[in-house]
C-alpha cells in the first residue's frame, strides 16, 4: 500500500507541473485608435482682413483749340490717386482696409492641393486730393498761367473668383503654400475738377461710379491647428484696368477760344492686397 501511495503521489506531481507549463488565458489588449492623417479635401468658408493699397498712375492732357497744351504723366505712390502734377505727391493716408469672406473647395492628391475660391471684400480705399500745376504761358493773354485741379478716386468693394494650387509642406499634411489667380471685379468711382487761374474757366468731369473687371494673381500660406480650422496669410495684386475722366467743355472758353476747351485724365485702378484669413473646413 505504502509503494502505490508513493506512485499515486509521482504521478499527481507530474500532471501538477504539466499544467504549470501551460499557457494562462488573458484579455487581448485595447485596439489603439491611429486617426486618418489629415486631408484638405473638401468644402470650406471663412472672413478675412487687412490691408489695402493702390499703385495707379494717371496721365492728364489739356486741349484748347483742338490742340494739347498741357500734358503730365505721374506714377501713383500708394493711395490710389496719383498727383495729377509733377512733384505734387499724394501725402499721407496712401492705404486702407479690407475685410470680407471666401468660401471654395480643395481636393487633395498626394501633396498637391488643387482648388477653387470665391471672395468679396469690402474697401476703405479712397483718396481725394487738390494740386497746383506748374505755370505755363497762356495761349490768349500771354500771361504765365496754372491749373488747379481737384478729384477723389475710390474703391468700395473687390472681389475676386480664383483657381488655388497648393504644395503640402510637412509630413503631417498640416502646412500648405499655395499660388492663386483668376478673375476680379470691384466698384470705383472717380471725380475730376479743373479750374484755369488767368481765364477763371472751368470744367468738371461729373461724378463716375462703375463696376470694373480685371485679373489677380498672388499668393499664400496656411495652417490646419485642428481638422476643421485653419487660418493663413495670403498676398494679392489686382488689375482693374483704367479710365479716362474727360471734363465736360465749359461753354464760356469754347465761345472765347473758338473751339471746346476740355482736360483728360487717364487713371489705373490696380493696387496690392494683404490679408489674414480663417477658415472652417467641413
Amino acid at each position: 500500500m505504502g509503494a502505490a501511495a508513493a506512485a499515486a503521489l509521482t504521478v499527481a506531481g507530474a500532471v501538477a507541473a504539466q499544467a504549470a507549463d501551460l499557457p494562462t488565458r488573458k484579455e487581448a489588449p485595447a485596439p489603439v485608435f491611429v486617426p486618418p492623417p489629415f486631408t484638405w479635401t473638401g468644402f470650406y468658408v471663412g472672413a478675412n482682413a487687412g490691408a489695402i493699397w493702390g499703385s495707379s498712375g494717371t496721365t492728364t492732357t489739356v486741349y484748347a483749340n483742338g490742340f494739347p497744351i498741357f500734358s503730365a504723366t505721374t506714377t501713383g505712390a500708394p493711395g490710389t490717386l496719383a498727383s495729377f502734377f509733377p512733384g505734387g505727391g499724394i501725402g499721407s493716408g496712401n492705404g486702407g482696409f479690407i475685410g470680407g469672406g471666401q468660401a471654395g473647395y480643395n481636393w487633395q492628391t498626394g501633396a498637391f492641393v488643387l482648388g477653387v475660391e470665391t471672395d468679396f471684400d469690402g474697401t476703405s480705399l479712397s483718396r481725394s486730393r487738390s494740386v497746383i500745376g506748374p505755370t505755363f504761358l497762356d495761349p490768349i493773354f500771354g500771361l504765365n498761367d496754372f491749373l488747379t485741379k481737384s478729384a477723389t478716386i475710390r474703391l468700395d468693394w473687390l472681389g475676386s473668383t480664383r483657381a488655388r494650387v497648393g504644395f503640402v509642406a510637412t509630413p503631417d499634411n498640416r502646412l500648405m503654400f499655395y499660388g492663386t489667380g483668376g478673375f476680379a471685379y470691384g466698384g470705383a468711382s472717380a471725380h475730376l475738377n479743373v479750374w484755369d487761374a488767368v481765364d477763371g474757366f472751368y470744367w468738371q468731369s461729373g461724378n463716375r461710379s462703375n463696376t470694373r473687371t480685371g485679373w489677380t494673381l498672388g499668393g499664400g500660406v496656411e495652417y490646419a491647428w485642428t481638422n476643421n480650422w485653419t487660418i493663413g496669410a495670403e498676398y494679392l495684386y489686382y488689375n482693374l484696368g483704367s479710365r479716362h475722366l474727360s471734363t465736360v467743355p465749359n461753354l464760356a472758353a469754347s465761345n472765347f477760344f473758338g473751339a471746346a476747351i476740355f482736360s483728360d485724365t487717364k487713371v489705373n485702378f490696380d493696387g496690392s492686397v494683404i490679408r489674414a484669413r480663417v477658415n472652417y473646413k467641413f
